[in-house]
Order: structure tokens, then C-alpha cells, then sequence
């Protein structure tokens, strides 16, 4: 039988399309983007296959938004940075130092790891990174595009990936260290 207040209820796609996104997110973190099936998110988000596809068309469409919406919490702490830093000359190469060497962010723990190869191994979602990346570097031009603070930035993306990339029980980088040394330069550029 079907719930009478069902029909008087108000759709909210907002919050569905929210409750996707979150709920596949917390499966691509916690096992990886392989973990993100339409079945998993369906039932995790309390919605039905049909509500999911209405949302997004294919998985593929789904785990793009979810990397996009990453990408989007990202571009927010990173402007949050730059509205802070009372020097506008590499101000965005600064937040992104401080960004991507947060330790949240390092691909120290394995729930990051899977998220981070999944995107390194799929074509669609590398390019998806590097179209934001390249998008964010063209929107600072103007304050950030010496060789100096494209340098730190490209130094930046070296110790994340040597992180990522590093044994199992190897040595770990000073981060932190590295992060400030990183920003120091960011004034002499």
C-alpha cells in the first residue's frame, strides 16, 4: 500500500542530489571509487536506483560529480586563504602550498589512498583535476604565474605524490617544515 503522505510531501532534489554526492563520497573514501556503485549509493542514501539516475544519468556522471564537488570544497578553503592573506602577490600559490600539504589531504592513510589512485587512474577524472587545476592557475595569473611561485607549486605536488608514492613504512617527509620553506619562498617570488 502506498504512504498517503507521500503525495503531500514536497521533493526536495536539492537534498537528494546532496545525500548522493555525500553518500558516495563516504564509500569512495572508506573503499575506494570501486566501492561506488549505483546499488551501494542507492541504498546508502535511501533512494531508489531510478531517484539516483535521475540525478545523474550514469556512475560515471555520479563519481565525476563527486571529484567535482572535492574539487569545490577545495577551491573554497583555498579562497577562504587567500581572503585572509593580506599580501595579494602569490597569495593563491600560498593557499594552494597549505592546501595540498594538509594533512588531511596527505594520502597517508588508505581511505585517501584508493581516492587518490582512482583519480590518477582514470583518464576522465585526471583530466577533470587537471582542467581545474589549469583553471585555477589561469584565474591568478595576475598574482601568481612567476617561475618562482610555479615552482613552489609544482614542489608542492612533488611531496604530495612522493608521500602518496612512498613504501609502507618508510620514511615520512617533515611536511610541515617543508609546507612553511614552500610558503617562505612564495614572498621572494
Amino acid at each position: 500500500m502506498t504512504d498517503p503522505s507521500a503525495y503531500r510531501r514536497r521533493k526536495q532534489p536539492d537534498l537528494v542530489r546532496r545525500t548522493l554526492l555525500d553518500c558516495a563520497a563516504k564509500l569512495a573514501l572508506e573503499h575506494g571509487l570501486g566501492a561506488v556503485t549505483v546499488q551501494a549509493v542507492s541504498e546508502a542514501a535511501g533512494v531508489t536506483k531510478g531517484g539516483l539516475f535521475h540525478h545523474f544519468p550514469t556512475k560515471q556522471a555520479l563519481v565525476e560529480a563527486v571529484v567535482t564537488d572535492l574539487l569545490a570544497q577545495v577551491e573554497a578553503d583555498i579562497d577562504a586563504a587567500i581572503a585572509r592573506d593580506p599580501k595579494p602577490q602569490g597569495a593563491y600559490t600560498r593557499a594552494y602550498v597549505a592546501s595540498t600539504l594538509s594533512d588531511p589531504l596527505l594520502p597517508e592513510s588508505g581511505q585517501w589512498a584508493a581516492l587518490h589512485i582512482s583519480i590518477i587512474a582514470e583518464p576522465s577524472l585526471r583530466r577533470l583535476v587537471a582542467e581545474w587545476l589549469s583553471a585555477r592557475v589561469e584565474r591568478h595569473r595576475d598574482t601568481d604565474s612567476g617561475p618562482v611561485l610555479e615552482m613552489v607549486r609544482l614542489a608542492a605536488d612533488g611531496a604530495w605524490l612522493a608521500c602518496f608514492l612512498r613504501e609502507e613504512g618508510g620514511p615520512v617527509p617533515d611536511i610541515p617544515a617543508l609546507r612553511d620553506r614552500l610558503i617562505a619562498m612564495t614572498f621572494a617570488g
